[in-house]
Order: C-alpha cells, then structure tokens, then sequence
C-alpha cells in the first residue's frame, strides 16, 4: 500500500516542504531512499523500538520509504515522526484523512514519546505558504511555531497521542501565541540599564552614537575600567526591533536551536558574546550539517568581542566580508547557504599587554614597542570597518561613591529613536541601507555636505594627527550621526571636531 506525509528540511535559515513516500510490497527489509544523512537512516531503530512501545507493529514485508525532492539532501532526526505515521498508515494500522493536510514533524525516543526539533519556526512558515492546514510537531516546540499566523500548530508528547489525533480520538487544541502582546511586552524589557554605570560620560556619550547611526565601536582601556559593563548594556539603547526584524532573528536561532520551549519570539535585540577561542566555524556558520554561527545569531543585535587582540588572527579575518556586506555566504563541496549577519560590532581590548599604557596611575611595564606588536594582532582592513575608538579610562573613588543619579537607558533611547527616524526618511527608498554607517561614498557626498569651516577643521586634523586616509570617511560618517542626534541638518565644525576625538587607534597616532 502507497501512503505519502509531509515533513521539511531547513536550508540556510528557509525551509523546502518534503514529501515522505511510504510504499509497502511483497518482499523483505526496509529502505530509506532520498539522500537521507546518518541521523536520517538510523531512524529505522527508532521507529521500530518506538512502534513497540507503543503498541504498534513493524511490518515484515518489504518497505520502500522516499524523501523527495531525491536531489535534496535530508538532514537531522525531525524525519523519524512522520516517516512512522506513514508506515502505519501504509501498513493498514491507522486510517485517516488529515495526513496531507499538515506537515509532521519530530524525533522519536524508543519509549515513543518526542523530543523537541530545530527550525521549527521556518517549517511553519513552509508549511503555511505551502497551504497545509498546520504542524504536527514536539509539545516544546509548539510556542516557537505559533508566531506564525495563519497555522493551526499542534502540540504533541508522544507518537500514541499523534495517532490519536490523526483518526478523532483525542482533540488537541492548537497553541495560540498573540505575537503582539509578547511583542510589547518583551521588547522593552532590560535586567541592565546605563543608569548602573557610574561616570564614564565620553563613553556612554559614544556607544549612543554607535546605537544611533549603526556604528561599529572598539573600546579601549585598562583591566576593570568597566568596558564589559558598558558593553552589555547596549542593547537596552538600541531601537526595538519591528516585528519583521523580531521574526528573522527568531527564525535564525529556531534553526540553531537556541530558542527553548518557553520562547516564541524574540523581541529584545540579541546579544552574543562569544569567548576569544571561539573557532572560525561557529563564528561565522557552516559545519558538516550548517548551522548559523554567532555573527548570524546576533543578526539585528550586537556582537561583543572582548580582549578582542586575543581572538587568532585568521578569526578576526573572517568578520570583514559579514562587516561590509551585512550577511555571509558559507560554501563547501556539497552545499552553500547563505546567513543574515547585520549584526553591530562592539570590541574592547586593553592598550599594551600589561594593560596599563596610558594608565592615569599605573605604571605600563611593557618592553618598547609592546604597544605596537599588541596593536597589530588586530589587522588595518577589519581596523578599517570600526568607526568609533574610545578609550573607556578607570572612574575615580569620588564617582563611585557619589550619590548622583545617571541617566537612564529610556532617556538614551529616546534619542537614539528620534535619530533612527531621520534615517529612515533620508534613506527610503534605497535597498539595504537603513543606518548612517551603511551609506558608501556616493551617498556621503548626497547626504553628508559639509559647511567651508567644517570641511576645513576635518582637513587640518587629517594633516596635523596624521590620521590615514580611510579614516576619512569614517569621520563624515559619524559626524552625520552626531547631527542627527542634534536634529541638525547640516553639519557643522562641532559636529567634526567631535567625530575626530573618535579616532585614537588609528596607527599612525596611537602608541607615540
């Protein structure tokens, strides 16, 4: 007997809809045909453990069971439940007429109950502009596929409970998630807030401008000058995400298996901070069975790289294509698949590796040129894509212990906010660009004129610091931030002048 089901398989962050064949003939032994991988074919054992557990029986005679597209290779063990739904609907043991109206999915235990997948939310996604009625899939994962209007998602424990569902016996309500009300609820929700972080005005004053117009900042200073405290506070100065951005971010880490059970979606910018031996692979993405890395994981977030000299070299390198083109392309022998990767780069690092060059009380022990040497572990290239230096110095006793009170991150955020606005009506219209640190030089000349007196003061500070030339256009860029920040239209000397204090780690300047 011929019976057919529908299951999927993630491909990059999208899923592709699989048709599951199950085909039951005179003969003997089961094959599983349709480039399946390992965790695929060993779903047999699965399966046949999972049947007896629960009642059911394996067929003895011979089993053919496709995946198609056949050219389409199939991987992870979300197959196991609906290739065991089709066999028992292809052995006569069930009778239904809902198995070509949802898209089944889940990996069997041997007990038969389920066990939670990844990229749920992408094949709820599949399955509804394939026009299933639904998902029937893990109870965990049930929350995560919800966000998805339109589809009806089944919950479900075990393989008895599916069947039960499959013939009428056992009504399951589908799980309901009003994605707007999580949405408001969660997106404005901080456990830290810049109102904790005791002085450090210049900084605080930069990675607003970072949040503003996009920019990518590297801090610089001394052990326990509180870079990694500023840094994790980020996201709470940050835009909200619309709901567009909230599900592709939830949609990349439903495919990682990031999300758990109680999250539906992700309503707060992502913040990943991956330690300094992290291999190039999991920052990046890829792997035997590709899966997003941390630069695609903080899509629409920050990526905080900390003591960033010591991440090897040929990692660092890897960050300038996702820097430049806001996604990465993973390509190997038997597949390529492409990652969102918009992601705003926060690094911190110390001056010297003692870590007291510049040090307001500490003496730097390094050898001479120390400072260089520690400098060039980071190259000029990915140097080049980072618009904001600051140098983040220690806060004395007498801020610590004062009794002032802060400003809050609502208050930041209120401006970084009004300034997004700006740049979302200068930029409309344009693909691809939404901040002021992605316009190229085109645009910097459309929309970045400079008064006589600015174009000057930018001209003698380039001569006189001897900044290189490509922090040239890094400047303008900043400074058009900082004028939106002062709803100012054009930009002026004040604007430049502060631009520039943002350029210390240039090489030609930095360490003399």
């Amino acid at each position: 007997m011929f019976v057919k089901t529908y299951a999927g398989t993630v491909v990059g962050i999208d899923a592709v809809t699989v048709t599951v064949e199950a085909d039951i003939t005179r003969g003997i032994g089961m094959f599983l045909v349709g480039l399946p991988d390992n965790a695929v074919k060993e779903s047999q054992e699965r399966i046949r453990a999972a049947f007896e557990n629960s009642g059911y029986r394996m067929s003895g005679r011979k089993i053919v069971i496709n995946l198609a597209p056949a050219d389409l290779r199939k991987e992870g063990s979300l197959f196991d439940l609906p290739i065991a739904i089709a066999l028992l609907a292809a052995s006569g043991q069930i009778e239904s007429e809902q198995l070509d109206k949802y898209m089944i999915l889940g990996e069997l235990s041997l007990d038969g109950t389920l066990r939670p997948i990844k990229g749920a939310l992408p094949l709820t996604v599949r399955a509804a502009s394939e026009g299933l009625r639904g998902v029937i899939l893990p109870e965990e994962n049930a929350r995560e596929a919800a966000v998805v209007e339109g589809a009806e998602v089944i919950g479900v424990r075990s393989l008895a409970q599916v069947v039960a569902f499959l013939t009428g016996e056992e009504q399951i309500e589908p799980t309901h998630l009003d994605t707007t009300e999580v949405f408001d609820y969660e997106s404005n929700r901080f456990g830290e807030d810049f109102a904790d972080v005791k002085g450090q005005a210049q900084a605080k004053r930069a990675l607003e401008i970072a949040a503003a117009g996009g920019h990518n900042v590297v801090m610089i200073g001394a052990p326990g000058s509180g870079k990694t405290m500023l840094a994790r506070r980020m996201p709470s100065i940050m835009p909200p995400m619309t709901l567009s951005e909230a599900l592709e971010t939830t949609k990349i880490h439903s495919v990682a298996g990031k999300l758990g059970s109680e999250r539906g979606l992700l309503a707060r910018r992502p913040f990943r901070a991956p330690h300094h031996l992290t291999s190039q692979v999991a920052l990046i993405g890829g792997g035997t069975s590709p899966q997003p890395g941390e630069v695609s994981l903080a899509h629409n977030g920050i990526l905080f790289l900390d003591e960033l000299p010591e991440f090897g070299r040929n990692v660092l390198e890897v960050l300038r294509q996702p820097l430049e083109d806001k996604k990465i392309t993973v390509s190997r022998a038997k597949y390529s698949v492409e990652y969102p990767a918009n992601f705003s780069l926060i690094a911190s690092m110390n001056p010297c590796p003692c870590g007291y060059y510049n040090h307001p009380t500490k003496e730097c022990t390094c050898a001479a040129g120390a400072v260089h040497r520690y400098m060039n572990r980071i190259s000029g290239p990915l140097l080049d894509r980072i618009d904001l230096h600051i140098e983040v110095t220690p806060v004395s006793l007498e801020e610590l212990s004062s009794d002032r009170t802060e400003e809050s991150s609502a208050t930041i955020r209120e401006r970084v906010v009004r300034a997004r606005a700006i740049q979302t009506a200068r930029f409309e219209g344009i693909e691809g660009v939404h901040t002021n640190a992605m316009m190229n030089s085109r645009m910097l000349r459309e929309y970045c004129p400079l008064e006589a007196s600015a174009r000057t003061l930018l001209e003698r500070a380039m001569e006189r610091l001897n900044l290189s030339a490509r922090a040239y256009d890094r400047i303008v860029k900043v400074a058009r931030t900082i004028a939106d920040l002062a709803g100012e239209e054009q930009i002026a000397p004040a604007h430049i002048a502060e631009a520039i204090t943002y350029r210390s780690l240039d090489r030609e300047s930095w360490g003399r």
